[in-house]
This record gives C-alpha cells, sequence and structure tokens, in this order.
C-alpha cells in the first residue's frame, strides 16, 4: 500500500483516505484487504471510493458543482430512490401470504 500509510492509523485525514482510495482505484490493494489491514468497516472505505468517484466526477466537469449544489443533487436523488421504495411497497399487490 501507499507509502502515507502507517502501521498504527488514529486519526483517517482526508489525505490518508485519498492516499488509500487511490490505492484501490490503481489496483494495488482491495477494499477487503485494506478493511482488514487498518481494521475498518468494507462499508467504510466503500463509501470513501464512491465519494472520491463523485469528487474526481465534479472536478472533472467543464463547470463543476458547488458543494452545495453537489449536496442538493444527491439528497434529491436520495429522496427520490426512497419515495419509489415507499410506492413500490405500499402499492404492491399483496400475495396470498400476506393477507392480514
Amino acid at each position: 500500500m501507499s507509502t502515507l500509510m502507517e502501521d498504527d492509523i488514529k486519526r483517517w485525514t482526508a489525505k490518508r483516505k485519498t492516499a488509500l482510495v487511490l490505492d484501490i482505484i490503481q489496483g494495488k490493494t482491495t477494499i477487503s484487504e485494506a478493511s482488514r489491514a487498518f481494521d475498518l468497516s468494507p462499508s467504510e472505505v466503500e463509501q470513501w471510493v464512491d465519494d472520491g468517484k463523485r469528487g474526481m466526477e465534479n472536478a472533472l466537469r467543464t463547470k463543476p458543482l458547488e458543494v452545495k449544489e453537489q449536496y442538493e443533487k444527491q439528497l434529491r436523488e436520495l429522496q427520490e430512490a426512497s419515495r419509489v421504495r415507499h410506492l413500490d411497497h405500499y402499492c404492491s399487490p399483496m400475495r396470498p401470504d400476506q393477507a392480514i
């Protein structure tokens, strides 16, 4: 893994997270290997990778979104996904084994 990684990391700074995410993207390590090596949950590391990819995508746009716009867009997408799941759950036909 990257030379920025110490054996006993007490605080994950943005610089350390970036180094780890780059190692994962470049194929130098995997999410599971990093999770085990640094005693992190795989979902936490996956979130860092996803955040890093979103940040890279925004940085490479012709007109990058402001941070507030990014969060508002992400919030709208999550609210829409939640609304769809809610509708699917309550509007789906009831199966016979679900009868009251």
